[in-house]
């Protein structure tokens, strides 16, 4: 499998990482686009959340308890932070692994998406 984030999460590829355990590793964003940009993956491939079922769908606990603790560590757990997933192709997921973006680090992210006209 040719999985940019397989390949970080097994350590083939360095990322600067700020957390991980035995299910999830979080590491910062290499384009970041805030000053706290910092993504949450499944060390198990998954393409995104269709991928999800009864088996596998815990992960999400363990991802979002991650998001939790990379706040804490990145200081924005108390100000407040945004956690995005874009998935597939039309909300521009631009790797077919999934991944949660964790955005904080200024005084406000702005509005969620911008209306269409």
């Amino acid at each position: 499998m040719d999985c940019i984030f397989c390949k970080i999460a097994a350590g083939d590829i360095p990322a600067s990482k700020v957390f991980e355990n035995e299910e999830v590793i979080a590491f910062d964003d290499i384009n970041p686009q805030t000053p706290v940009h910092t993504l949450v993956i499944p060390k198990k491939h998954l393409v995104n959340i269709n991928d999800l079922n009864k088996e596998n769908s815990n992960i999400m606990a363990h991802i979002f308890l991650a998001v939790k603790e990379v706040a804490a560590i990145k200081g924005i757990k108390e100000k407040g932070y945004r956690i995005l997933i874009n998935n597939g192709e039309a909300a521009h997921q631009e790797v077919g692994h999934l991944h949660v973006h964790i955005f904080g680090g200024r005084e406000s992210l702005g509005p969620m998406i911008k209306k269409s006209k």
